[in-house]
């Protein structure tokens, strides 16, 4: 087959890049590009991988202000012969956003929606746009944009163009490439021009032009005309064809469409500075039908019967996938709306009303009944029960990567589709290939996927820690490419080729059609600068890993945390992350917390994601890190410095990862052996509980309270103390543990005995709320019981890193508790925050203490002990005036302990409770009161929060159980809302308790000391 006109392929590009001077290239950057450029080795860290098995080190990281600024970097890096490749959601399953190259993320400033047409359904977008945020600014049109992945909530526009993007909607809307109307786009050389479908009257006056644009367009003919039959021949007619470039897009019948041609190349030929997309009408109502079988391959061998019903969606989810869920406790709901069954199809339909939807999924189970197969249904129109069985999907890749005592599962092959028709089939011959090759099990590996497209997703337990896993990673991906090409099928589905699968195209396309690919890399960009290594002439599967034989950590035993769900290791904690990117979702939707930080700056560094990649990349594992001095890393610190320790992601990443304790872990040993460098707020907030305790047993709390609300005298507090310049909490006069000692019981006792756990700030800053719950416990039949000496969690301390110290106080404290949880006594506790340490912290630092595990299981909230451990109980009505009320739940009782049982307490009391989808409040314990942080913290409050208390009527209850909660609320601008707890309301609807509209008596909170007090302060 002859190209005389045709340029010769591109070539492998050596491993080590072409040189570059990355000190004048940065110069250069910073002097013309408007926005941030970034060479530091903390940047480039947290650019070093994707979400794939690979790993590079960027030259340097650039975020442009426009996609001006975006063409001048490209400029710039083309002056000084510095590979280019541009990145949004960093999300990528196939390595394309690992490269040594100037990395343009277009994420944090290039997220404009430039203009809408309604008539022509169609809008202009930066590339960093995320699709969520798009569909939601597009949603009084009644419009949106029809593809949707899984990472919905943090994708970008530019990802999904690169990566030819689907998810479950192109059931209904195809992939981006049939969703694209044109694309503004940027030549390495500097050629910049719009593109789409050509006409003929088009491209003739292109070609008169006689520019560099001329030239491609003319190349771009001439491989169509060379290679049209090939491409008709060799290309799968499936519809999730995404391997290999869209050279199909070229022909007659797609009408020379140059824009669809590049959707899918990765980076590898060109920059996309903008998108014209083409929307579709939003569905106003959907119905979901899950049905049950016995096997996978049994759900899948029905989907042709169910096509020709035209469902919107059709999604396969095996047995595996729900098992590993529920190991990890994610969507419990949902999983309980399940039918019977060992694998299921979830086919979802869409109309304009809810009864229309309703009769076409009856017409199909109808028509179903008719056929072979038998499925157990559940026929759902509720949208809240769909859309918790749509996240059982959605969450596959995540919940599949770290299941408890399983090998940890990697992508590769995670991506493949064949023929809808052959699916069942397909499945079968791929599970054997699990079997040959060791890999399958009991439990795994799961298959989920695109059913209805013939679209398969799965994690597989590969070794490739040791050279023999990764000969058996690669042998196994070659029979896998070669059983794909005899179904006719493709080896990417929607994920794209990258370097997972480049090398194997010609096992799917032949020779001929691989060289074409090489040919449109060199029309597009001769000199390999795009993203090079990837797609075409690319690096090796097995090459560049991010993990792979010669993966070596500094790992070190030392740790305080003991990860028993990591094997005692800190590395392979730090390697928990996968890299879907959840953490980068701008939302709280579904009472969603990670990550505020993230939310506030954009920063891929103050994501989990990006935190995790520096923890990763401080262990060095391959000799290469652009972070060198492991735990004393100032850029790891700095990373870390802006994670408030929520425990967000403990909770809401899929893989698991809990970089709150991770950070505490990190500054104990970033301090080991140099305490003076600690900042002074790690003394006075991490010490808070002595100097408490000191301050409540010699009764000076209205002493220091005038001292740190007394104007100049409060300044130097601050400045002593090494805080923010905000309100410092005022100390009650009478500790909880004080007024207990005289407390008389009332009440009964019948229930036995209960202990109250007197933590810090409700013993010493609001006693009014552990008065309140022992009014509240002993009218419920307890008897309660108060330790009468201090006693801590050691809260402060590990969230300040000082790990020795906690485990001190720890130890003291379990040993003081241990007859009584011995004995089997309860201990309820009020403030979150210490909960969660009981609960989790606690059993990570000892987690071989039968104590300290029986604290753990015996330690109870508010409205757990009240509904779970109180038979026949019934809380006080609770009285009109405050029974509308908005939770800001706590991020630690979010992360550790849940809210459904406070939910549940809150209705039997007759409180209509609407739980917030606020985030973290940003304070966040000591966080929000060190210095550089209140910046950050107000931000946080103000995404949602404080909107929408200020919004409220004042008679709204805003419950909030957490101290910090309260106080960020007290002391920002919440429209006069005060936080209250729990136990605060609960009490005020006993009889003859104190009330007010909040449920709180007046007084019960300490109050700012007087014109006297503070006139005795300043006299000293």
């Amino acid at each position: 087959m002859g190209a005389s006109y045709l340029p010769d392929p591109v070539v492998r590009p050596p491993l080590g890049g072409p040189p570059v001077d990355p000190g004048a290239l940065a110069k250069a950057l910073r002097e013309r590009v408007d926005g941030e450029v970034r060479f530091d080795a903390g940047s480039r860290a947290a650019y070093a991988t994707d979400a794939s098995n690979f790993r590079r080190t960027p030259i340097g990281v650039v975020l442009p202000r426009t996609p001006e600024a975006a063409a001048e970097a490209v400029a710039v890096a083309r002056e000084h012969g510095a590979p280019v490749l541009s990145r949004g959601g960093g999300t990528s399953l196939a390595g394309q956003c690992a490269n040594t190259a100037v990395v343009i993320d277009w994420s944090k400033h290039c997220h404009r929606l430039e203009s809408v047409d309604t008539e022509r359904r169609t809008c202009v977008v930066q590339p960093g746009i995320v699709l969520d945020e798009l569909n939601r600014q597009l949603a009084p049109t009644g419009l949106r944009y029809g593809p949707e992945p899984a990472t919905h909530p943090n994708c970008t526009i530019g990802g999904m163009i690169g990566n030819n993007s689907c998810g479950a909607t192109a059931q209904a809307h195809g992939k981006v490439v049939d969703n694209i109307a044109r694309l503004e786009v940027l030549l390495y050389d500097g050629t910049r021009f719009w593109c789409g479908e050509t006409s003929d009257e088009e491209y003739a006056q292109i070609e008169r032009q006689g520019d560099l644009r001329a030239a491609v367009y003319r190349g771009l003919r001439e491989l169509r005309d060379t290679y049209g039959d090939e491409i008709r021949r060799r290309f799968p007619g499936i519809p999730r064809r995404v391997s290999g470039y869209n050279l199909d897009s070229l022909l007659p019948e797609h009408r020379f469409d140059v824009a669809g041609l590049l959707v899918g190349s990765e980076s590898t030929l060109v920059t996309v500075l903008r998108a014209e997309l083409e929307l579709v009408p939003v569905v106003p109502e959907r119905t979901l039908v899950v049905l049950g079988f016995p096997r996978i391959d049994q759900a899948a061998e029905a989907v042709p019967d169910i096509l020709p019903h035209e469902p919107i969606a059709l999604e396969g989810v095996d047995d595996r996938l729900i098992h590993d869920q529920r190991l990890k406790h994610l969507n419990p709901k949902a999983l309980g709306e399940l039918p019977d069954g060992r694998a299921f199809l979830m086919v979802q339909f869409g109309a304009d009303t809810v009864e229309e939807a309703d009769d076409r999924a009856h017409r199909m189970l109808d028509a179903l009944h008719e056929t072979e197969h038998d499925p157990d249904v559940a026929f759902l129109d509720d949208p809240v029960h769909e859309q918790e069985l749509w996240q059982v999907r959605e969450s596959g890749l995540g919940a599949t990567a770290h299941v408890p005592h399983r090998p940890d599962t990697f992508e590769g092959w995670e991506d493949s589709a064949v023929p809808p028709e052959r699916l069942g089939e397909y499945l079968r011959r791929l599970r054997g290939l699990y079997e040959e090759f060791g890999y399958l099990s009991d439990t795994g590996p799961s298959l989920y996927g695109h059913f209805g497209q013939g679209c398969v997703h799965t994690r597989i337990p590969f070794d490739l820690y040791t050279a023999d896993g990764v000969a058996a990673y690669r042998r196994f991906m070659e029979r896998a490419a070669d059983l794909v090409a005899e179904f006719g099928g493709s080896f990417s589905g929607e994920h794209g080729d990258g370097q997972s699968r480049g090398e194997l195209l010609p096992r799917m396309f032949g020779e001929d059609l691989v060289a074409a690919f090489g040919r449109l890399k060199a029309l597009f960009d001769p000199l390999n600068r795009m993203n090079p290594g990837k797609v075409v002439a690319p690096y090796g599967l097995d090459e560049n890993l991010r993990l792979g034989a010669d993966w070596a950590p500094r790992d070190r035993r030392d740790v305080h945390f003991r990860f028993p769900h990591d094997g005692g290791s800190f590395a392979e904690a730090a390697n928990r992350c996968v890299g879907v990117g959840r953490c980068r979702q701008l939302t709280h939707e579904g009472g969603a917390v990670m990550c505020p930080s993230y939310q506030v700056t954009r920063e891929e560094e103050h994501s989990t994601r990006g935190r995790a990649r520096l923890l990763f990349e401080m262990l060095d594992g391959h000799g290469d890190s652009a972070i060198h001095d492991g735990w004393r890393s100032r850029e790891v610190k700095d990373a870390l410095d802006l994670c408030l320790a929520c425990k967000g992601c403990k909770k809401d990443c899929p893989a698991d990862v809990d970089m709150a304790t991770y950070k505490a872990e990190f500054l104990s040993h970033h301090y080991a052996g140099r305490p003076w460098r600690r900042p002074r707020s790690d003394l006075s907030m991490g010490w808070l509980p002595a100097l408490a305790q000191t301050v409540g047993r010699t009764r000076l709390g209205p002493v220091v309270n005038a001292l740190t609300h007394t104007p100049p005298l409060a300044k130097a507090a601050v400045a002593v103390a090494g805080i923010a310049d905000r309100e410092v909490p005022l100390f009650a006069g009478q500790t909880l543990q004080q007024w207990f000692r005289r407390h008389e019981p009332s009440g009964d006792g019948r229930r036995g005995t209960v202990l109250l756990w007197p933590d810090t700030f409700t013993n010493h800053f609001h006693p009014h709320i552990g008065r309140a719950a022992v009014t509240l416990l002993e009218h419920a039949g307890w008897r309660v019981e108060l330790p009468a000496e201090p006693l801590c969690c050691g809260l402060t301390w590990i969230s300040t890193g000082q790990l020795g110290t906690a485990e001190r106080v720890l130890t003291r404290t379990v040993r003081r508790l241990a007859g009584h949880v011995r004995s089997g006594g309860l201990v309820v506790a009020l403030e979150p925050s210490c909960t969660a340490v009981l609960r989790s912290d606690v059993a990570e630092l000892f987690p071989g203490d039968r104590d300290v595990r029986r604290l753990r299981e015996q330690t109870v909230t508010l409205a757990e002990l009240l509904t779970e451990h109180s038979p026949g109980y019934t809380p006080p009505r609770v009285p009109e005036r405050s029974a509308r009320a908005l939770a800001q739940v706590h991020c630690h009782q979010h992360a550790v302990l849940g809210w459904d049982a406070d939910g549940e307490l809150l209705r039997r009391a007759g409180v209509d409770a609407e739980r917030l989808e606020a985030g973290c409040c940003g304070l966040a314990g000591n966080f929000g009161f060190e210095r550089g942080h209140l910046a950050v913290s107000e931000a946080c409050a103000e995404q949602a929060l404080l909107p929408r208390l200020r919004a409220e009527a004042p008679e709204t209850v805003v419950l909030a159980d957490g101290f910090s909660c309260r106080t960020q609320i007290r002391e920002l601008d919440s429209g006069g809302h005060e936080g209250v707890h729990l136990a605060e309301l609960l009490a005020s609807a006993l009889p003859g308790g104190p009330g007010s509209a909040y449920g709180v008596a007046p007084d019960a909170r300490p109050a700012s000391p007087g014109r006297r007090g503070r006139g005795l302060a300043r006299a000293g």
